[in-house]
């Protein structure tokens, strides 16, 4: 057994005493939210992420429970009640009700624009500054932050435009949102996160979809559904080589920070299409259940 001196105890004491003094009642829990992308969800959890990527990243949580998958309307503008207004309900509820101080945002394509909204615009609503408090850091997975060339072809009415509804959804708010030159005068307006632009007041990390592979002689070309793949290897061939059938590299690049890009981490080194990057495909799972 250790002894000390009748002052140095009572001074080591007195330290303890101050930093137990200095240090908050309790420490708050971590969280996790799942942020789906365009569409208009009354359940994500199985029509959007499904439950099996879900049940595997919140694994990475101190309390498994802790976690919620949020369901708006993201075929409006991202500052439309429905959309931002909704976002921001469901997270600041979740963040009240569970005391949550430490908060991961998995969010998906067009979601990063709209938890980017919230971000850049802490004045516009209330619960905006306690939201972005709570936020650790924004995993986008697939961001569609500059955009895609898809949402133009959308919109103008071509030929085009039957291959890529089942996609986007045809000549909605959101669509029209995620024009190129839309998104370069909301970036370089209202956004903060791009060249040029302010830093976001929390990390927005992207991981990058590069390629699809759809090929039916490829088991990995049916993880997130094979016939999503082949209409995005079809959609792929409107975008630059780098693209994961939706938004090329550039856009998914385009906001806050690059994380990685798909083959540098994925199992096999594969690909994540648009569709696979919101699902357990290729060990994403594990890595953003590691990240929490």
């Amino acid at each position: 057994m250790k002894f000390c001196k009748w002052k140095s105890c009572t001074l080591a004491l007195a330290s303890s005493l101050a930093l137990a003094g200095a240090l908050p009642a309790h420490a708050g829990n971590t969280g996790v939210a799942f942020v789906h992308g365009t569409g208009s969800q009354t359940n994500a959890a199985k029509d959007y992420w499904t439950q099996e990527m879900i049940d595997s990243v919140r694994q990475g949580l101190p309390n498994q429970s802790l976690y919620v998958v949020v369901n708006c309307d993201f075929n409006q503008y991202m500052w439309a009640s429905a959309a931002g207004g909704c976002l921001a309900d469901q997270l600041h509820r979740f963040i009240v009700n569970n005391d949550i101080t430490d908060l991961v945002v998995e969010t998906h394509s067009n979601g990063g624009n709209v938890i980017r909204w919230i971000m850049s615009n802490p004045t516009q609503d209330s619960r905006f500054p306690a939201i972005i408090r709570a936020i650790r850091w924004v995993n986008a997975l697939a961001p569609s932050s500059l955009g895609t060339p898809l949402a133009d072809a959308a919109i103008s009415g071509n030929a085009f435009e039957s291959s890529v509804g089942w996609l986007l959804g045809f000549k909605n708010d959101a669509v029209r949102q995620q024009q190129v030159s839309w998104m370069a005068n909301y970036n370089n307006t209202m956004l903060y996160g791009t060249a040029g632009r302010p830093a976001l007041p929390k990390p927005f990390h992207s991981v990058v979809g590069t390629d699809v592979n759809s090929s039916p002689f490829d088991g990995d070309s049916y993880c997130g559904g094979y016939a999503e793949n082949v209409g995005l290897e079809v959609t792929q061939g409107w975008l630059n080589s780098c693209s994961d059938g939706f938004l090329e590299c550039t856009s998914q690049s385009g906001a806050g920070s690059r994380w990685f890009y798909d083959k540098d981490r994925t199992n096999g080194a594969e690909p994540l299409s648009h569709n696979q990057s919101r699902r357990k495909c290729f060990g994403l799972d594990v890595i953003l259940r590691n990240d929490i």
